[in-house]
């Protein structure tokens, strides 16, 4: 079927329910680690609760992607259900999430959070190669890198913009505040009512043989040996992005469950207090307790507003490659290398910078990594595989996501940045360091179909 190339707008529509999603992977990546600490978790432990989300990845997202390649409505389509299921799935988690009353509880919540976002992510990346002809696919995946830089900047402000409309920071030890509990609703309801945006506003084409996909959906087939079948037959682009994938996603892993303990601590000077280190029953002491709390509190806001600049600058990252890829070519590799190292720069800095507000800098540079983590690896794989499994390979591909975060929540992440010193800002040089080796690894990708496609409105 050859695909008539679609409107700015179109491919926006198609796009726009990533706002929500992107809206709860930025309150999970930006204050789960918050919300853990306060309900008691130590900062060595933060890791390690948060495994919850990779291994839901890994689990989901290629089951996720092998039945929507296997799915077909007329009035829903392919793609779309799984969209409309995980939203209302996710809603829900993230509403309740800050209203955790224990640490296992908050897990429980993260467990169900991650699991539904995954339902509804991996199809948005099939769902461009589904609806755009190959030379739109750097162009349609370079404006979801907008959308999701729209929404990592807003959702990353919230609890901030919240505090400031006068919702309070303050709680007692171990209650997450009123201005998170607040945020995480507006959360909630921008994912539903995005996905809903784009679930109706889109309209999907049906397989190329219909006929023969509604008789091959009557064979039996064995999903475990499909799966790995696929995996053993991945194409040698695709294991070469892998490797740069777990170098790039190894480091996000350790700035989101990291970066509010490293800078609370290393920039802010503002630790969280450790209840049993204050005698309660004195008044000094709990006032004591109380202050340096709201304090952790305030510049947490503050770590996550600052980590929101890195969404707008993939934001603006993504508007430059728009309209730099409306009309030319790219080299996708290159540019791939170039972000990354800038974005493994930025996290090196964060070690030295006199006061917060060089923090800015160090997330613009950040950004530029993150934008194109979300377009150019995915642009370059949609040109590599067979497009009637592209759901599929899109499924086991996001497991090159989810096992770097796997291996750093099992202690890997632990380990390696207290081979340089106890000091949490540790993990954010570590993170600057696997950055650069991803930027590098990209000199080993050498399809030239993949590496470089003309672009067209």
């Amino acid at each position: 079927m050859q695909k008539p190339k679609l409107s700015f707008w179109e491919i926006w529509n198609m796009s726009f329910g990533f706002l929500g999603i992107q809206f709860g992977f930025a309150l999970q990546g930006g204050f789960m680690s918050r919300i853990f600490q306060t309900l008691g978790a130590s900062k060595d432990d933060i890791p390690l609760l948060w495994i919850a989300a990779p291994l839901t990845g890994l689990i989901v997202q290629p089951i996720i992607g092998y039945l929507s390649d296997r799915t077909w409505s007329p009035r829903w389509g392919r793609r779309r259900p799984y969209f409309l299921i995980g939203a209302i799935l996710s809603s829900i988690a993230l509403f309740f999430v800050p209203h955790s009353p224990a640490l296992w509880i908050a897990v429980g919540f993260l467990w169900i959070l991650d699991a539904s976002i995954n339902i509804s992510m991996e199809p948005f990346r099939a769902l461009v190669a589904d609806k755009l002809p190959e030379s739109q696919r750097s162009y349609g995946f370079v404006v979801q890198t907008l959308i999701i830089g729209i929404g990592t900047w807003v959702a990353s402000n919230l609890p901030w913009v919240v505090s400031k409309l006068g919702i309070s920071d303050q709680a007692p030890a171990g209650v997450v505040p009123m201005s998170v509990k607040v945020a995480f609703a507006i959360g909630a309801f921008v994912f539903l009512f995005s996905i809903l945006y784009t679930v109706f506003s889109t309209t999907e084409y049906p397989p190329d043989d219909l006929d023969a996909f509604i008789e091959e959906k009557k064979k039996k087939n064995n999903f475990i040996s499909d799966i790995l079948g696929n995996i053993k037959s991945m194409p040698k682009t695709m294991k070469k992005l892998g490797i740069i994938q777990f170098f790039s996603w190894f480091a996000f892993f350790s700035m989101w469950s990291m970066a509010n303990p490293a800078l609370t601590e290393h920039v802010f000077k503002t630790p969280i207090p450790i209840e049993a280190n204050f005698d309660m029953e004195n008044p000094s002491e709990a006032k004591e307790f109380d202050t340096a709390n709201t304090a952790f509190q305030k510049s947490s806001n503050l770590v996550g507003s600052y980590m929101g600049i890195y969404g707008l600058s993939s934001m603006a990252f993504a508007l430059l490659l728009t309209f730099y890829t409306s009309k030319r070519t790219i080299n996708r590799k290159y540019v791939h290398l170039v972000s990354l190292t800038l974005g493994g720069i930025g996290f090196l800095l964060m070690y030295y910078i006199p006061n917060p507000k060089w923090l800015i800098i160090c997330f613009v540079l950040v950004g530029f990594a993150w934008g194109s983590i979300l377009s150019m690896p995915y642009a370059m794989l949609s040109s590599s595989v067979n497009p009637k499994k592209m759901g599929v390979f899109m499924g086991i591909f996001n497991m090159f996501i989810v096992i770097p975060q796997i291996v750093a929540a099992l202690g890997g992440i632990n380990f390696v940045y207290k081979l340089i010193g106890e000091d949490s800002i540790n993990a954010m040089i570590i993170a600057g360091i696997s950055l650069i080796i991803a930027g590098l690894l990209n000199l080993t990708i050498t399809n030239p179909h993949a590496i470089r496609y003309q672009t067209e409105l």
